[in-house]
């Protein structure tokens, strides 16, 4: 499978390219900073720019058969910035396949089913910047008609794959606490593999 990888030198976004390479998928990947790229698949091509850049990012998603944004949020919004320029872009190009990694902020709370996590009694934030951020970029995707997923894992701490994880459509599993980032790679790179399972869905994830 040909994927346009935003956010591979991120702390998912790194695991996930060494996973995906080694499966056999070929890998063109939007690159920001060029010194982060050690350690990263020698065959995965890189492009070198900002995700805000449109040329550079059309010129990531040429070619490609599915999507894949490991980008993390900032302080000036970037996802909310960044979403609506890929979709149209998408749009331009005939791609259908989206997949994202969001946060568990992002899900239905149990308690308060009408709210966001993170706008709920069940979330332990200090910040909602970034759910808000995570948020505005879910809201534009869902309103597609592509075969999207959002992947929203709960606390990240950085930490290799084991293979474990377990999932829920819209909420965070039961006792969820958290997931490394080489099991959230390792859940993204399934979902790649098994996309008809994930069609339009929002996925909570952990160990």
């Amino acid at each position: 499978m040909k994927i346009a990888l935003f956010g591979g030198t991120g702390r998912t976004g790194f695991h996930f390219a060494i996973m995906a390479d080694a499966a056999g998928h070929d890998l063109k990947m939007l690159v920001r900073s060029p010194e982060k790229t050690d350690g990263l698949p020698a065959s995965a091509e890189q492009i070198y720019g900002d995700a805000l850049d449109q040329a550079k990012m059309r010129q990531t998603l040429q070619g490609a058969d599915v999507v894949v944004s490991a980008l993390g949020t900032d302080k000036q919004n970037l996802l909310s910035s960044v979403t609506p320029l890929l979709l149209k872009e998408m749009n331009d190009l005939g791609i259908t396949r989206l997949i994202t990694v969001g946060t568990a902020g992002i899900l239905r709370s149990r308690t308060e089913p009408h709210l966001y996590r993170f706008e709920s009694a069940e979330s332990k934030r200090r910040s909602t910047t970034a759910a808000k951020d995570h948020k505005a970029a879910y809201e534009y995707i869902k309103e597609t008609s592509y075969c999207w997923t959002v992947i929203c894992p709960t606390f990240l701490p950085e930490g290799r794959s084991t293979a474990s994880w377990r999932f829920e459509t819209d909420y965070l599993p039961e006792n969820g606490t958290r997931i490394s980032t080489g099991n959230t790679a390792d859940f993204l790179l399934h979902v790649l593999e098994n996309h008809s399972q994930f069609c339009q869905k929002r996925i909570g994830v952990c160990e």
